[in-house]
Order: C-alpha cells, then sequence, then structure tokens
C-alpha cells in the first residue's frame, strides 16, 4: 500500500541517548522510508544514530553524524556571514522552544503527528516514552495513528507490580495497536495488564549483533582456558553489584590465579571491589567506560561471566557473554532461561544471596567440561536466534507488513 505522502513514515519516541535506541532505528535506516525520532527527554541523540530525522534539539550537538537531520534546528556554528542580529533572535527562538519542549513535550509531540501525519507511532519503552504518548494521543483524540508500544527491561516486570505504575501501564496497553517485547514472559504479562491488541514477534531490543564481526574478537583459547571473571558493576534500583563483589570474595580459595574485572563500576562498587582486592589478595581491575569492540573483547577473555540484578529483559551483557563464550551466571529476575538451560549451557541464581551465586562460580571454575560445552551451546543458540543477519530480515519484514507494504498483518508472537 502507497503512503498518501510518497514515502512511508514512521515516527519513534525513544531515548535519544540511548544506544539501543541507535541499534534499533539502524535496522530499517537503508529501506528509503523517512524515519523520524522525538525524544522522550531533552538529551543529544547517541552517536552512533544514522540516517535519521530528529525532532526538538534547538542546536545541532558536536559529533552528530552528517546523516542525521534536525529540521527545526540552528546549525551551529553559523556561517560567517550570517547577521549578529539575526543570529541572536534564531537562538533566542529555539532557546524559547526548547523551553516549551521541556515544559509541554506531549503537546509538542501532539503538535508533530498532526502535521506530519506519521504513517506508525512507535514508542520505545514505557514509563518516559509509552506515557508521554499516551498523553499525546489524548490531546489528539482519535485522530491518531496505529501505535507499536515497545517493552525495554523492567517496564513491565517489575514496574507493573508497583501501584503508582500498574494502572497507567494498563491505560498505554489499553490504548495502543501492536505491543512488542524482548521476554515470553513480558508478553504473558502484558496480557495480565489487559493489552488487547496484536503481540509482535519476539527480538532482542537492541537488535541482532554481527556474529561473523564478533567471533574474531574472541580469545583463540578454550573458555576453559581463560583465567579472568568478569562482574557487571551495575548497583542500584536494580543492579546488585555488591552481592556480586560479596559471592566473589565466598570464592577467593578457588581463584587464584585469577583476575576479576568489574565494568560499569559506580564509585560504591568501585570501593568495595578494591577492598575485595585488598583482603583476599585476588588482582581486581576496574574497566573504565570503553568502546563497545573492547567490551566484548572482555567478554571473549572471561571464563565467567556474572550479571546480578533483580529485574531485566534480556539483558544485553548477558547476550555479548553467549556469543563471545564466557560462561554466563545470570539472576533468574532475567529472562535468560528463554536463551539457556539451567545448569547446563549458564547457571541462574537469585540477585540477592551470595552463597548460590557463589556456588555457581564455583561450579565454573572446576568444570572444563561445563564451560566448555557451554560456549558451543550458545554459539548455536545465537546463530539462530541473535545473528544481525537472521534478525534484521525479519525486522525489516514486520515493519513491510505494519506499514501495509505486504498483503498480510505482522505475524503474532511465537509466545
Amino acid at each position: 500500500m502507497k503512503s498518501s505522502h510518497g514515502r512511508h513514515r514512521i515516527l519513534f519516541v525513544a531515548m535519544p541517548d540511548s544506544v539501543h535506541t541507535a541499534r534499533w532505528l539502524g535496522q530499517i535506516d537503508d529501506q528509503g522510508w523517512d524515519v523520524r525520532l522525538f525524544p522522550c527527554y531533552s538529551a543529544p541523540p547517541h552517536p552512533s544514530l544514522r540516517n535519521a530525522t530528529v525532532h526538538d534539539l534547538p542546536l545541532r550537538p558536536p559529533g552528530l553524524d552528517r546523516s542525521v537531520r534536525l529540521p527545526e534546528a540552528w546549525p551551529w556554528p553559523v556561517a560567517k556571514d550570517v547577521a549578529v542580529v539575526a543570529r541572536a533572535m534564531l537562538v533566542l527562538r529555539r532557546t524559547r522552544e526548547l523551553t516549551v519542549f521541556r515544559s509541554n513535550p506531549a503537546r509538542r509531540l501532539a503538535d508533530l503527528i498532526r502535521s506530519w501525519k506519521p504513517d506508525l507511532v512507535q514508542s520505545l519503552e514505557l514509563q518516559h516514552s509509552g506515557y508521554l504518548t499516551l498523553e499525546a494521543k489524548r490531546l489528539l483524540g482519535g485522530r491518531f495513528p496505529p501505535w507499536v508500544v515497545t517493552n525495554w527491561g523492567s517496564d513491565i516486570y517489575l514496574f507493573g507490580r508497583l501501584p503508582e505504575h500498574r494502572e497507567k501501564i494498563s491505560q498505554v496497553l489499553a490504548a495502543c495497536d501492536y505491543y512488542s517485547c524482548e521476554c515470553c514472559r513480558d508478553v504473558g504479562l502484558a496480557r495480565e495488564l489487559g493489552f488487547q491488541g496484536k503481540t509482535l514477534p519476539v527480538f532482542p531490543n537492541s537488535g541482532g549483533i554481527n556474529l561473523a564481526y564478533v567471533r574474531g574478537l574472541r580469545q583463540a583459547a578454550a573458555t576453559s582456558e581463560r583465567r579472568v571473571v568478569l562482574i557487571k558493576g551495575y548497583q542500584g534500583w536494580s543492579g546488585r553489584a555488591l552481592v556480586a563483589l560479596r559471592a566473589v570474595e565466598l570464592c577467593a580459595p578457588q581463584l587464584k590465579g585469577y583476575t576479576v574485572a568489574v565494568y560499569l563500576a559506580n564509585p560504591d562498587v568501585e570501593l568495595a571491589a578494591r577492598l575485595l582486592e585488598h583482603e583476599t589478595g585476588i588482582p581486581v581491575t576496574i574497566i573504565p567506560h570503553v568502546p563497545h569492540e573492547e567490551m566484548l573483547r572482555w567478554h571473549g577473555r572471561a571464563r565467567v561471566s556474572v550479571g546480578v540484578g533483580i529485574s531485566d529483559a534480556i539483558s544485553t551483557s548477558f547476550l555479548e557473554a553467549l556469543v563471545m563464550g564466557s560462561f554466563p551466571v545470570q539472576s533468574w529476575t532475567s529472562c535468560a532461561d528463554e536463551w539457556v538451560e539451567d545448569g547446563r549451557s549458564a547457571i541462574l541464581v537469585p540477585p540477592n544471596d551470595p552463597e548460590p551465586i557463589a556456588a555457581a562460580i564455583r561450579r565454573a571454575l572446576a568444570d572444563d567440561t561445563l564451560v566448555d560445552r557451554a560456549a558451543d551451546l550458545n554459539w548455536a543458540t545465537s546463530s539462530s536466534r541473535l545473528d544481525a543477519r537472521v534478525i534484521r530480515p525479519q525486522v525489516v519484514d514486520m515493519y513491510r507488513r505494519l506499514l501495509g507494504l505486504t498483503s498480510c498483518e505482522p505475524p503474532n508472537s511465537f509466545c
């Protein structure tokens, strides 16, 4: 079906600075569609964003790729021949528009939808993007395009249990036409919260991984020959890195000859890691913020990758451990059980008890056959479910169906 505007138009409401936003949009950036991003909060777009139009940024931020368009922004720095007064007036107007955006983003979003008339609106994540899109839909009344709501991480699994969010989540799910997520678990939770529309296929929210490329980043040695234990350093409302470090401390006798590496560590976690090193003598490396390729290399030289938190969907770091051959010790509050077999290709653990986490780490350190077989099993799973060459065509086909470019409705979730 041909769009009434010529090019098909898709409007994403999403976190502009999230790498997941950039990666998801990157899967359809070569289809010739008019893809636009409305930020759910004020922040510069992620540097890896390509071939999209970003609204509601008053000035072009440094480092933004040239393929990204800001139709309403002043192209800073200005040309030398622009009059100083005219430049000042433009800057003042853009500043005023940004103030309006911050005070009433739902009105700005509604105005954009009314004037631009997208063929499809998709909100990536619920608590910021989904709630904002719901407000815009209410402002527009019945004049609203088909709406896809995408669940990220803990949007439903955790927040759906909180009274102050549960009703709002139900309102979003009742108002949208399509629902997408990366866990079969969350399909059922959406239905329990009242969703009655069509569920789209389950895909990782960050899209696929170029397996042919990342395999070359893996250490050549077998997983059983690696001597790094890698710890995800998130500690906060969901992350439980301090519990993971306590579990490592309990494993100190088995960690002779190993290095413990911690990434994404906040100051509290870094302090605990340094104390662990002092008390046990286990060498600890704090990994600073590094490019994605370097983070993959760390998983590729780790024997065990530990990720512990009270809530998640398909943790990106867990998927990276799978493809890089590191044995995952992952909290069972994620959807890891939909990708691995507990005790065979990973070990799933409770997030708040260091004893079973320590037991899992000890087993992974002691059983060479377990970790080597798991690496093979997880590579096979990744090849069928995570390879970008597999996922990207499926995602493009899903959008073609949503836009009416094929005669069939989008396929329902396989869950």
